[in-house]
């Protein structure tokens, strides 16, 4: 197994050290920011600004207020993209290169079982990959944290932020490499592998925003008020755009059947037409995890999954 271990590092040693030099360009970038942003907060001019969505203005000019989270976002967004590059490029010539030169054919003549040859180059992949993923998530989180969920910061529910974060990402980078390395195994040529890999990751990273977009996979809180009286702030809250008027009956109508503030007309128009209450629907920041820990179990068990099935099609395809 030592040779194994030994012939797939020597395979592997370069994209490992690209991927080494991605993380420590990445954590340059975020102590330099960082450092600027806590600056910026230090300075006093935030110190006025209350915490939730509401924007922040400087009470002099009435210019808003805003920290500089755009290099945040982009770091955000590799972490997205992180399971599409890891399978397109470190896991589908994980298995393929080596079957479209036929050089797994002198590997497996020196006593070594179909078992090892796989084994020995997908531990390697998969261990750099989730120590890969998970510290470029632990780099985003640390940078992020003194701006999170402040109207002059990043929300939780920012696209970058939900999916670009947590343990998701390391799940995402490893369901990208056992997609990439089926696909390498299943197709004859690397580059057509390659191509498949990039479609696959990528219908599966766009489906589940999706599903944070709908909230298929994590339902939203309904909150109500009674009568006319103002509706629970919506704070931290993902907000659905769904909200209205409920009646006696308990059905649910949309605002514009009183589209009204909090006054005598809204009184008077809830009363001519039913209505004993108002709602809204959000997701609290605390869903933050729940749509963490979902995307996680669907993406690692689909990587499971994958990765027992090109376990049992070694022996038909090597």
């Amino acid at each position: 197994m030592n040779g194994s271990l030994w012939l797939a590092w020597r395979q592997q040693r370069t994209v490992v050290g690209a991927g080494a030099a991605i993380l420590a360009a990445a954590a340059v970038v975020a102590a330099y920011y960082r450092s600027r942003m806590l600056g910026d907060l230090h300075s006093g001019l935030f110190d006025h600004c209350e915490p939730g969505p509401l924007s922040c203005t400087m009470s002099a000019t009435g210019r808003l207020l805003l920290l500089d989270v755009d290099p945040l976002r982009c770091l955000g967004a590799l972490n997205i993209v992180l399971p599409v590059l890891i399978g397109v490029f470190w896991g589908s010539p994980l298995l393929g290169r080596d079957r479209e030169l036929g050089t797994h054919r002198m590997v497996l003549a020196q006593g070594v079982s179909r078992g090892q040859w796989f084994a020995s180059r997908f531990a390697l992949a998969a261990a750099a990959t989730t120590v890969l993923s998970g510290l470029l998530a632990w780099v985003f989180a640390w940078w992020w944290r003194p701006a999170a969920d402040r109207s002059y910061g990043l929300f939780w529910y920012a696209n970058t932020a939900l999916s670009g974060s947590g343990p998701r990402v390391v799940a995402a980078a490893l369901f990208g490499l056992a997609a990439g390395t089926l696909l390498g195994l299943l197709a004859r040529r690397v580059l057509v592998a390659m191509g498949l890999t990039l479609l696959v990751t990528g219908a599966v990273m766009l489906l589940l925003e999706w599903t944070h977009r709908t909230r298929l996979l994590v339902p939203p809180h309904t909150y109500v008020s009674a009568g006319s009286a103002s509706k629970p702030p919506m704070g931290e809250k993902w907000s659905t755009g769904n909200y209205g008027l409920i009646t006696a009956s308990g059905r649910h109508d949309d605002v514009l059947k009183c589209p009204f503030p909090s006054s005598a007309e809204l009184r008077q128009c809830m009363t001519e037409h039913g209505y004993v209450a108002r709602f809204y629907e959000a997701n609290p920041a605390g869903d933050y995890w729940a749509f963490q820990w979902t995307d996680t179990a669907v993406l690692g068990g689909l990587a499971l999954l994958l990765t027992a099935v090109t376990v049992l099609l070694l022996r038909r395809r090597v």
